[in-house]
Formats: C-alpha cells, sequence, structure tokens
C-alpha cells in the first residue's frame, strides 16, 4: 500500500491510501502521484489544496507568511531571516518580519502540549 494525491490542474484535490495496481487500472483522466509523509518523495508531503509542481516533480506546502519566500532546491518556505540558533524557542510575527522569543508564559504552555 502506498499513498497517491490526486492531482487536477497542478492542484492536490484527494489523497487515498491504495495498491498501485489499483492506481493503474484507474480509467479516469486524474493523475495520481505517489507521496509519503515524511517527504522522502516529491519534496514535501501531498495536502490537499497544495500545488504540484511537475516539472520539479515536487508538492508545494502551503504558504507560511507573505514575506516567505519559496526555496527552489527544497521547496520549504523560509523567512527573510534564519531562525535564530542560540536555543531559545521563536515565533514569527509577520507585521515587524522579525522572530520573537516566547515569553516565560507561553515557553511553558508549549512545554505542555509538548508532554515536556
Amino acid at each position: 500500500m502506498a499513498i497517491f494525491a490526486k492531482v487536477e490542474n497542478g492542484i492536490v484535490v484527494d489523497i487515498n491510501v491504495a495498491d498501485q495496481a489499483y492506481i493503474d487500472g484507474l480509467q479516469d483522466k486524474h493523475l495520481w502521484i505517489e507521496t509519503r509523509v515524511d517527504g522522502s518523495i516529491r519534496k514535501n508531503y501531498a495536502t490537499i489544496g497544495c500545488p504540484y509542481n511537475a516539472e520539479k516533480d515536487a508538492f508545494i506546502p502551503p504558504e507560511m507568511f507573505p514575506s516567505w519566500v519559496l526555496n527552489e532546491q527544497t521547496f520549504q518556505w523560509q523567512a527573510p531571516t534564519p531562525y535564530p540558533t542560540d536555543g531559545y524557542d521563536y515565533y514569527w510575527d509577520e507585521a515587524n518580519r522579525a522572530w520573537v522569543a516566547l515569553t516565560e508564559h507561553q515557553q511553558i504552555i508549549k512545554d505542555i502540549f509538548n508532554g515536556a
């Protein structure tokens, strides 16, 4: 069994788990393309509504923020400034186009939700 994305006009409209033989036997005119949750093929896991770039054989994840740009090598959205590597947790503030450190309260909530 594998996971396939149904692509119409360059957009993923459905996701289905099926055998390759089933996909090969379909008579419809839609394109079914294999995808993997870990993104090990076609750059990213397909999600309904995401574009598929046939030329680059890549699913493009939803745009994160208007200021971010799509990296044409990895097909990942990148912030205009790199994520800080000082060991603290940050969130993106689109209005100021900057990374903002989590407050102590926000960090506690994050840790609770992550089971820390």
